[in-house]
């Protein structure tokens, strides 16, 4: 995320924290469930050509569908369509209705005018920075480690992605609720997630704190956040399923019978700390289906909830065999805590190095004590004096960043993607392969 958008395994609590992504997740006892075979690498990487065709990824007719709660959650909690348009004329008689209706507009005052100013900043004051800077030939397919509840960054990096994922300690979450809320339901719940949000919207970053508390919220915060960067990047979801990695990687979204099984029993959190969820296993992970608005061509979206450290890609290496079926891939990270420059984190670490063919990041990305030896090169923006945690400052992997923008050129950078610096100052490096 902008300053950190997700949480993390270490590191504070507190600390504004982009995607942390540590799980302890076996989702292996939902039943049957229809498979979907690992994804292919994109065909014009395959060939050695180095950059993804812009080919949209099939969706499969398998699995229960969650569209009705998608389109509900994208129109009153991310504030998607028009005013009169949020409350459908299911929801109760008109007196019910208008009810529901008040609270969603005081809402959608704040959000919307949230979403504006992000915009009017990224999408269009800073835009000519990642249009001047980002290749046109990577992959049309994004991988977002440590990246909880921010594909609104990965939309302002990558616009022309066909295939973005996200992963962190996060759950997807239940999206049912939102259909039988009463309104001082919904009003306490969506002001809750105006908090919860952190600076999504403002600067695309949120702190531990906040991205534990969604796990508790009525309304799914990690779906919330996923379609409020969808609302604000101008598009719209299509479609909305939840899946599970069988052992191979392979997806398999899940049917009526699996979400009902699972509701017999609550999802724990994947990191000690963190809020226990107040929903089931089965909404762990979500996949959601998008367009532009007045285009036709679809796109997909997945979100992991998955503990990224060694100990447990070790115990549940699905994830890895899933992310490395993809082949070379476009990458972000920001916001993360530092976790890659750690010796616990070295297996989603040396995935990104085998796999990346360009990647954006703020200082909690790849450190050179790492990027070096394999043989990449990275490109840095803005200045760089030190982490910006206090406790990943003047670490090895820290020093080596330090060295690293003293030894570059200096390059400007007008705006603030991803943490900041121990001094306040914006910073990205680009890493890619020599």
């Amino acid at each position: 995320m902008l300053l950190a958008a997700a949480a993390c395994s270490g590191g504070t609590a507190t600390a504004p924290t982009s995607g942390g992504s540590n799980s302890d997740l076996d989702l292996g006892g939902l039943g049957k469930s229809h498979a979907m075979p690992p994804p292919t690498p994109d065909a014009a990487v395959a060939s050695g050509s180095g950059s993804a065709a812009p080919v949209a990824p099939v969706a499969s007719t398998a699995g229960v569908s969650f569209r009705e709660e998608a389109q509900l959650l994208y129109r009153i909690a991310a504030c998607g369509g028009a005013d009169a348009e949020r409350i459908p004329e299911s929801r109760g008689d008109a007196i019910a209705r208008d009810k529901l209706a008040k609270v969603a507009e005081r809402h959608c005052q704040n959000v919307l005018k949230r979403m504006a100013e992000f915009r009017a900043a990224y999408f269009e004051k800073h835009k000519s920075w990642f249009d001047d800077n980002i290749p046109k030939d990577i992959p049309k397919t994004v991988v977002y480690p440590f990246g909880g509840g921010d594909l609104l960054s990965a939309l302002v990096a990558f616009p022309d992605a066909t295939e973005i994922t996200t992963i962190s300690l996060e759950l997807a979450g239940d999206p049912r609720r939102i259909k039988t809320l009463k309104p001082d339901q919904l009003g306490n719940s969506l002001a809750a997630l105006r908090v919860e949000i952190g600076g999504l919207l403002s600067v695309g970053s949120n702190t531990s704190v906040n991205l534990s508390a969604q796990q508790r919220n009525d309304i799914p915060g990690q779906v919330a956040s996923h379609l409020m960067g969808l609302v604000t990047a101008g598009y719209e979801p299509t479609d909305m399923k939840y899946f599970r990695l069988d052992d191979s990687g392979g997806i398999q979204y899940l049917e009526q019978g699996d979400v009902e099984d699972a509701d017999k029993k609550r999802m724990k959190a994947l990191k000690g700390d963190w809020a226990s969820p107040t929903f089931s296993e089965a909404f762990s992970h979500v996949e959601i289906r998008y367009k532009k608005q007045g285009e036709t061509t679809e796109r997909v979206f997945r979100h992991f909830g998955w503990n990224l450290d060694d100990t447990n890609l070790t115990a549940r290496p699905q994830l890895l065999k899933h992310l490395a079926a993809k082949g070379k891939v476009t990458m972000l990270t920001k916001g993360a805590s530092y976790l890659l420059h750690r010796p616990t984190f070295s297996k989603i670490r040396q995935y990104m190095l085998d796999h990346l063919t360009w990647m954006l990041s703020d200082s909690t990305g790849i450190p050179p004590l790492y990027a070096q030896p394999a043989n990449m090169v990275q490109e840095t923006y803005g200045t760089y004096s030190g982490a910006f945690l206090e406790g990943s400052r003047g670490t090895r992997a820290d020093r080596t960043f330090v060295d690293l923008w003293r030894s570059n050129s200096r390059k400007k950078l007008g705006f603030r993607f991803g943490y900041v610096d121990a001094s306040g100052s914006g910073h990205l490096v680009v890493t890619r392969p020599k």
